[in-house]
């Protein structure tokens, strides 16, 4: 789900009293204060700016002591759900980055309170659901039906896969999808570098540490909280000896012509 703001003399005393809770000093509270009183703007077009106008709608755009003010908020409303425990442990769970917020509960009716729970302590602090933004995943092994989650007057679009924070996650908890993305993901990464790795200006052990940080990374994301399969196993060992081929290149055989390296002298090579 995600947040949209609105700010006023209540808000902006909530949030005055998020900084007194994380003790910060008096003087800074009311320095930030004034920077949230009467705030105008102008926006610029080429090199004209537009008139001014008074900014009335949450924090200021761009300003790098909003996302600070903004996690100090959301922090505080995270603790008065007291959802702060392990998942095994209890029936809801609340994951929380930035404005990405993720409920995770094991019954429906679960889901419902926590959410709406979370919408009137957010409103308080003058935060709003975005429903538009909101999705419903519902996990189950087998098929099922979608069905808009209604909640109060807010309807949640159910959808059998989505992305939270750069990991796809998929009704049936499975991690294929998630591969799939990631090896394309990777073979994007190689092909706008490709040209390095074709360059013979380039050595082999260069275009490896090139391989190592910026092509492997982006495979390998968030692969500690994967559960693989051989089929999965030989996917990625697949892809990976693709790019070695690709930087090794073949080899010259005694009579002059010209092979595929094989799967163990790609192994022997990086090891």
């Amino acid at each position: 789900m995600d947040y949209t703001h609105a700010f006023d003399s209540v808000y902006r005393n909530k949030l005055i009293e998020c900084l007194k809770k994380f003790d910060v000093p008096d003087k800074l509270i009311r320095l930030i204060a004034l920077t949230l009183i009467q705030t105008r703007a102008q926006v610029k077009i080429n090199r004209d700016f537009t008139e001014e106008f008074t900014a009335e709608c949450g924090v200021k755009l761009g300003d790098p002591l909003s996302a600070t003010l903004f996690s100090l908020v959301i922090d505080t409303i995270l603790k008065k759900m007291g959802l702060r425990v392990n998942i095994t442990t209890r029936l809801k769970q609340c994951t929380a980055y930035a404005d990405d917020i993720m409920l995770t509960t094991r019954t429906k009716q679960s889901l419902i309170n926590t959410f709406q729970k979370l919408k009137e302590i957010s409103a308080q602090y003058g935060l709003f659901v975005n429903g538009q933004k909101t999705k419903y995943l519902r996990c189950m092994r087998r098929n099922y039906n979608l069905e808009e989650l209604q909640i109060n007057l807010m309807y949640l679009e159910q959808v059998q896969s989505y992305k939270y924070l750069g990991l796809t996650v998929s009704s049936d908890n499975s991690i294929e999808e998630e591969i799939r993305n990631r090896i394309t993901l990777g073979n994007k990464a190689y092909h706008a570098s490709q040209f390095l790795f074709k360059s013979r200006l380039v050595s082999k052990k260069l275009k490896m540490k090139l391989y190592w940080s910026i092509i492997r990374p982006i495979v390998t994301y968030a692969c500690e909280t994967w559960v693989l399969k051989e089929t999965i196993k030989n996917k990625l060992m697949v892809f990976e000896r693709k790019v070695l081929g690709k930087i090794f290149g073949p080899t010259k055989e005694r009579d002059g012509t010209w092979r595929i390296k094989t799967n163990d002298e790609l192994d022997k090579l990086i090891t």
